[in-house]
C-alpha cells in the first residue's frame, strides 16, 4: 500500500503531534520527523509550522476572484453567491482535517489572530466587488458595500462554523439559504433602479368598464402624459 502525498503526511504529523505535546512544543523538525521526511522536504512544502494549519488562503481567493470575474452586472449576485459556496466546499473537502484546524485555533491566541487576518483578506475581496457592482463612487455606496460584503462573511462563517460543531448535517443547502438571507438585504444599483420619470408608468385599477371601452382613454393619457 502506497503512503500518502508527503503534504498530507505532514500536515497529518504536524496536528497528531499538536494534540500529543502542544502547539507552542512542536517544532518543525519534529514534524518532519514525525512524516519521515527531511527538514529540507518540510520546507518545500510550507514555509511554517503555522502554515500547515491553514488551508492555501492565496488559492481560494484566486477561484474566489476568478468566479466574480466570470460575471456580469446581472449575474454579479449569483456569483457572490457560488463564491461563497466554494469556499464553504473546500472545507468541508478536508473533512475531519478542518474539525481539527478549528479545534486548535480556538485555544491558541496567535492562531485566532491569523484567522481573523484571513477572513479580513476574503471581505475585502467582496468589498471591493460589490463597490464596483453597485457603480456608485460616493462614501454612502461604499459604506453599503462593506456592510454588505461583512454580512456575506459572515453567513459563510456561521454555516461552516456549525458544520464544525457537528451542529449541521447539510451545510451545502444552510449556505444557500443563508446566502439567499444575505442577498436579500442587498439594494438595486442606482442604474437599474430608474426613477418615476423615465418610460412609462401604468397604475392597475378594478372598474365596472368594458377594457374595450378604456383603451382609448388610456393610450389618450399615454400620449397626453402628466
Amino acid at each position: 500500500m502506497s503512503k500518502p502525498p508527503v503534504r498530507t503526511r505532514l500536515a497529518d504529523a504536524a496536528f497528531a503531534l499538536f494534540d500529543e505535546r502542544g502547539y507552542e512544543q512542536t517544532t518543525v523538525d519534529d514534524i518532519a520527523e514525525r512524516a519521515e521526511v527531511g527538514r529540507s522536504t518540510f520546507f518545500r512544502y510550507y514555509r511554517s509550522k503555522e502554515e500547515v494549519i491553514f488551508p492555501d488562503h492565496d488559492r481560494l481567493l484566486d477561484l474566489i476572484r476568478d468566479r466574480l470575474n466570470t460575471s456580469s452586472s446581472g449575474t454579479a449576485l449569483v456569483a457572490v453567491s457560488d463564491a461563497v459556496r466554494l469556499v464553504l466546499l473546500h472545507y468541508l473537502e478536508e473533512g475531519d482535517l478542518a474539525r481539527r484546524r478549528y479545534r486548535l485555533t480556538s485555544k491558541v491566541s496567535a492562531l485566532r489572530d491569523r484567522e481573523i487576518a484571513s477572513v479580513a483578506r476574503y471581505q475585502r475581496l467582496f468589498r471591493e466587488f460589490i463597490a464596483d457592482w453597485m457603480g456608485d463612487p460616493t462614501e454612502a455606496a461604499s459604506l453599503r458595500a462593506e456592510l454588505m460584503a461583512a454580512n456575506v462573511v459572515a453567513a459563510h462563517n456561521h454555516v461552516l462554523r456549525r458544520w464544525l460543531r457537528g451542529e449541521s448535517s447539510d451545510p451545502a443547502a444552510e449556505v444557500d439559504e443563508a446566502m439567499r438571507e444575505v442577498l436579500a438585504l442587498f439594494p438595486a444599483r442606482s442604474s437599474e433602479s430608474g426613477s418615476l420619470g423615465d418610460g412609462t408608468t401604468v397604475v392597475a385599477f378594478r372598474t365596472g368598464q368594458d377594457l374595450e371601452a378604456l383603451l382609448p382613454q388610456l393610450r389618450r393619457l399615454v400620449e397626453e402624459g402628466p
